[in-house]
């Protein structure tokens, strides 16, 4: 506490100027680059980012399987109504003839 009670003594006095962006870069150098790589590297580990992409990569690939074998099977319910009408025709023709 003896700290503050001398910064209160001392009376108000103006903070520095905050520093930029582009002062921290120009001051820390190469170290920013290195460390955003890392970071960012860090956060998609995090972040499960890989992981993530794997899951879509399997969910897209399962909805594009489940179109087409819906598209097999809309093409084999077509048959079997195309079938079923043209036997149903048939009959109806024969009861006509007879």
């Amino acid at each position: 506490m003896a700290k503050h009670d001398e910064l209160l003594q001392q009376g108000p006095h103006e903070a520095p100027e905050p520093e930029t962006a582009e002062e921290r870069s120009k001051r820390v150098g190469v170290r920013t680059a290195a460390g955003g790589v890392a970071a960012g590297g860090a956060a998609l580990a995090k972040f499960g980012v890989l992981g993530k992409l794997l899951i879509w990569f399997v969910a897209w690939h399962g909805a594009v399987d489940l179109w087409r074998v819906g598209g097999w099977i809309a093409v084999a319910l077509a048959a079997a109504a195309v079938t079923i009408y043209l036997v149903f025709r048939a009959r109806a023709r024969e009861e006509r003839l007879r």
